[in-house]
């Protein structure tokens, strides 16, 4: 596809305007089209798409293109966009990019500077890693596990430890240490991540949805944050979905397994930076409870880089374990191989067809499959080996939506120096299911918050270092869709009524801890109150607001193939096992019956050591 960059230059310097400082277009503009290089199809459509419209607005409204308007006449051009609902939908999925790819650069040095200020906690380990253009073309084990993330790394690490022969096949390859020391944020961010970062869940609004991918799956860039399921969420599963096995007295075992294999702590207080130190006293201000949280990262510096690859690998994904341990007991990982189907005779599993990233294909042939490809992609998955003959399948997707809000403070918090995830706040956890955390993103690369174009952008991102940012997550009821396209995965979702008042309720919510920390000032996010100077003022704002118009984000898509008694509703059974064919297994986020109401790292895992050990008994 070739990518119009005379558009491209003519929406960053709108957004970013060289006359007030913003980089010049034709410095900026290799990084932006380098970057849309590196993503797949459907999301470099969909942006390119964006910025052509944007480019094509101000023609039709200026007869001309904006990188021939001068910055008055970008500004104006951008200020009647934003003015409609389909203009600001098209400006922030331009902004977002922009943003992103420019931010990153600029603070290039920063991030390598503070990431190599100690050296890493500990080596890469051992893994037997094979990519695939060195396997062989036919190849035979006991049991083939479909993606190297959460899910898959624990059931492959409980099935070899038995004695099994088991291969791990990861569409992604191996990163390591040395990688997230010395590459550029972008070309990390883009090349450790699905369709480079740029996963939309389709809907008004359109939700950015990032997930990871390479050996060890989206641990490798989540943000460590660790959290027990708590017991109502086990006892539903038990109870209202007919799993057994999620009864506390038996799911508890496979948590603390999980514990201990992750060491989990509470982030250290010397580390976790000013912006978690906000939190905690605003918090304390008003009565909340807050503390910092639980995370498997012993030996974390507080570079803020989780979300690009750990440069002291202190965050222990489970590259870092569970598949080190695996490995140990005999698995192999074969990376950089994507499998197109899943191959059964006769209502039985034989094995996986794959391909290589040269287009080559190979055949793997075992007699038990586990799929642990997440919930995105399993059921596609599924689908285009014909076992997705439920209706349900991938139906029912909970994201745990969230947003943010930044209080604008008088000191220096500069919240990208600790901890990304660094403190948790549960005060209306338990009744509405807001969880509220403090929350940054490497530096630069999260300016979403920030408001408006232009000057008044610029101005916002050069006092960025001024600003408490809180993040709030809403347990979420199930209304998303995942459907596989020979394009790709196509991901829709509509916010369903309650959970969009409860996202105006965490709106309202972090701004009271904001101003009890101090801030004189919150930025909403909120189109037309970007800003709002006191509670009272921030209310009367989300009152009035449309949710469809904020900008969500996800991070945790689960149940997109639950587990559960009922055949009608569930399809998969409560011990793991694809219902309508025999030796298909599922061990990911897709088999969670409902949203887990916390980071759900520690669920999947923990599920999917419960899953291994009914597969190892059914043996």
């Amino acid at each position: 596809m070739r990518l119009p960059e005379r558009a491209i230059a003519g929406v960053s310097s709108a957004l970013l305007p060289p006359e007030a400082g913003g980089r010049p277009a034709e410095k900026l503009l290799p990084v932006l089209t380098s970057g849309l290089e590196r993503m797949d199809g459907l999301q470099r459509t969909a942006i390119v798409g964006a910025l052509l419209a944007i480019d094509g607005y101000a023609l039709a409204t200026t007869r001309h293109r904006l990188a021939d308007l001068d910055e008055k006449g970008r500004d104006r051009v951008l200020s009647r966009l934003a003015a409609g609902h389909a203009g600001r939908d098209l400006l922030m999925a331009a902004k977002a990019f922009l943003l992103l790819m420019a931010g990153a650069d600029q603070y290039r040095d920063e991030m390598i500077g503070r990431g190599n200020r100690f050296p890493p906690a500990r080596p890469d380990p051992d893994m037997n890693v094979v990519p695939s253009s060195g396997w062989a073309d036919d190849h035979r084990c006991d049991y083939v596990v479909i993606g190297s993330g959460a899910g898959g790394a624990m059931a492959a690490r409980s099935l070899s430890r038995a004695g099994a022969a088991v291969v791990i096949v990861e569409e992604g390859r191996r990163h390591g240490v040395e990688e997230f020391r010395r590459e550029h944020p972008i070309a990390r961010f883009q090349s450790m991540y699905r369709e480079a970062g740029a996963t939309l869940a389709l809907g008004r609004p359109p939700i950015a949805l990032p997930i990871g991918r390479g050996v060890g799956g989206t641990t490798l860039v989540n943000s460590g944050t660790c959290y027990r399921t708590p017991a109502r969420v086990m006892r539903r599963w038990r109870d209202t979905w007919g799993v057994p096995m999620a009864d506390p007295a038996v799911f508890d075992p496979y948590l603390d397994d999980v514990w201990d294999t992750l060491q989990v702590a509470p982030a250290p207080a010397d580390v976790i930076g000013r912006n978690a130190e906000l939190t905690i006293e605003g918090a304390g201000r008003l009565g909340w409870k807050a503390y910092p949280l639980n995370r498997n990262a012993p030996g974390c510096a507080g570079s803020c880089q989780c979300a690009i690859g750990c440069p002291r690998n202190a965050k222990g994904g489970v590259h870092l374990n569970a598949l080190p341990q695996a490995c140990e007991a005999g698995a192999v990982i074969l990376s950089e191989a994507r499998v197109v189907r899943i191959l059964t005779e006769r209502g039985h599993a034989t094995g996986v067809l794959a391909r290589r990233r040269d287009g080559s294909s190979f055949t793997i042939h075992a007699a038990q499959i586990v799929v642990a490809a997440g919930a995105t992609e399993t059921p596609p998955l599924l689908a285009r080996s014909g076992l997705a003959r439920h209706r349900e399948l991938g139906r029912n997707m909970a994201i745990h939506p969230a947003l943010s809000l930044a209080g604008r403070m008088e000191e220096k918090v500069t919240p990208w120096h600790g901890v990304l995830q660094s403190a948790g706040v549960e005060e209306l956890h338990d009744v509405d299911g807001i969880l509220i955390e403090a929350t940054s993103t490497p530096p630069g690369m999260g300016s979403m918050t920030l408001p408006g174009h232009g000057r008044r952008l610029l101005e916002e991102i050069a006092r960025a270092d001024h600003l408490m940012v809180l993040g709030a997550m809403v347990s979420d009821k199930p209304s998303g869709r995942v459907v596989g396209t020979p394009a790709g995965t196509l991901i829709g979702y509509n916010l369903a009524g309650d959970d969009a008042y409860r996202l105006k309720r965490a709106l309202v919510a972090m701004g009271e801890l904001a101003f009890a920390a101090g801030a004189h000032e919150v930025l909403t996010g909120i189109p037309g109150h970007e800003t709002a100077s006191d509670l009272d003022e921030l209310i009367e704002a989300v009152r009035r607001s449309d949710i469809k118009a904020l900008h969500l984000a996800a991070f945790h898509p689960t149940g997109t193939a639950r587990m559960g008694r009922d055949p009608q509703r569930c399809p998969v059974r409560p011990d793991g096992r694809l219902r309508g064919v025999s030796g298909v297994w599922l061990a990911d986020a897709s088999i969670l019956p409902s949203c887990p109401e916390v980071n759900p790292q520690v669920s999947i895992m923990a599920m999917s050591l419960a899953v291994a050990d009914r597969m190892l008994e059914a043996a």
